[in-house]
């Protein structure tokens, strides 16, 4: 079978946006091949980004590189570049916002967003936006960066500032709550149904509708193995690492500790 978007398409039943998605970065691969320079994209989310890794290994495209404007990034550009030419971090066309508030502390990320989406920029031109007591910082494209730096001045009814913020580090602070289990095996069913709290047959019923992703891509199979570090996510119910896999107990039952982002 050839190896084109079409067939990776169909060979993992994708449609809508998916499919989108994957038609776009094979876009991106023709038109850097044919003009020999590099190709960038918007913000992905993290299953995107998986998704758009998968089909670049598909088509045995080696010449990539993803970047969100700092280190452990999760929404991130990708870009295709001819071999002759890797790009370095300052060429992904991005640019680092400050928001500085007294009043920060009343403010959340999606408000931040909010405000963003106000002014009209898409959410693929947004990158992370990284909340701390004083303000945010966020990651945007160069024009909406432009806009949002021009533009705003409130966001609900506290006054901000916004400034350009290149070079500052940025760093996430995750939250997280912690708690304890035993697990018969470490099976996919076995680990949601103990980060949930729900019993395992739910917990098949919530895989198998699509409502699970592991490392940010989603699976429909209860019996998956889970790795420790693993990352899992459960519509309506959060988000999850499988932070560290224990010992046995007497009855051969597996010590695990999960973590759930607050």
């Amino acid at each position: 079978m050839a190896r084109d978007k079409n067939s990776f398409i169909a060979a993992n039943r994708l449609d809508g946006d998916a499919a989108l998605l994957i038609s776009h970065i094979a876009d991106m691969i023709k038109i850097c091949e044919k003009s020999f320079s590099p190709r960038f994209s918007g913000f992905l989310s993290e299953s995107e980004s998986v998704a758009a890794e998968k089909f670049l290994a598909y088509m045995g495209t080696g010449e990539y590189r993803f970047f969100g404007g700092y280190e452990g990034a999760q929404r991130l550009m990708l870009c295709v570049y001819p071999e002759y030419c890797q790009p370095e971090e300052g060429d992904f066309p991005l640019r680092v916002i400050r928001f500085d508030s007294r009043g920060a502390s009343s403010l959340t990320h999606r408000d931040y967003l909010g405000s963003l989406m106000s002014l009209g920029i898409e959410r693929s031109r947004t990158g992370d936006i990284v909340c701390d007591e004083n303000g945010a910082y966020a990651v945007l494209c160069p024009e909406a960066a432009d806009m949002a730096v021009m533009s705003l001045t409130k966001i609900g009814r506290v006054g901000v500032k916004v400034r350009f913020a290149d070079g500052e580090t940025v760093a996430r602070e995750d939250k997280f709550s912690e708690m304890t289990a035993t697990v018969a095996s470490l099976r996919l069913d076995c680990i949601v149904a103990a980060a949930v709290r729900v019993s395992r047959e739910k917990a098949a019923v919530l895989i198998r509708s699509g409502s699970v992703s592991v490392n940010h891509g989603i699976t429909e199979s209860v019996s998956e193995n889970v790795s420790e570090g693993s990352v899992l996510s459960v519509r309506g119910a959060g988000r999850f690492i499988l932070s560290e896999i224990g010992g046995s107990t007497k009855k051969d039952r597996v010590r695990i500790t999960i973590r759930k982002y607050i």
